[in-house]
């Protein structure tokens, strides 16, 4: 009885232990890389929108490879030297306004290829969810910064 009663309490241990252990590794959340969150997106976008299964996979693939097109133009420009020279200001806005000229261009280029296969009123709707997206993952980055 009693290497019974032993065994029963070794084998509560080793289970514990186990959970503890495996509660660890799915605590600790990973980052997605930008090609999951893009991929993400899209499946969330189609999903909303209840496109049908072809509608639905040149969508994820169109909508990644614009992602992947508006990475490649950089980072925006900063707000850099706010305190600077006059003709330090004009280069920032200049360097800005091509910035902002290259997405309306790639936009542009990507709603030509969305109205091949989607209605107007459903590009409409990719912006209007993509918009809300993004301002939801800003507004969760925001959390906890100190405002100026």
């Amino acid at each position: 009885m009693k290497s019974i009663i032993r065994l029963f309490i070794i084998a509560i241990a080793f289970f514990a232990f186990g959970v503890s252990a495996e509660a660890q590794n799915n605590g600790a959340r990973q980052r997605m890389t930008r090609e999951q969150l893009a991929e993400t997106q899209a499946k969330y976008i189609a999903g909303k929108m209840n496109l049908d299964e072809p509608s639905t996979a040149k969508f994820i693939n169109t909508y990644c490879n614009y992602q992947k097109e508006l990475w490649a133009l950089g980072p925006r420009p900063g707000r850099r030297g706010r305190n600077g020279s006059e003709a330090d200001a004009g280069k920032n806005l200049r360097d800005r306004f091509e910035q902002s000229q290259k997405i309306l261009d790639l936009r542009k280029k990507y709603y030509d290829k969305y109205s091949r296969f989607l209605s107007q009123q459903q590009v409409e709707t990719v912006y209007r969810l993509e918009r809300q997206m993004m301002n939801r993952l800003f507004n969760r980055g925001q959390k906890g910064k100190p405002r100026r």
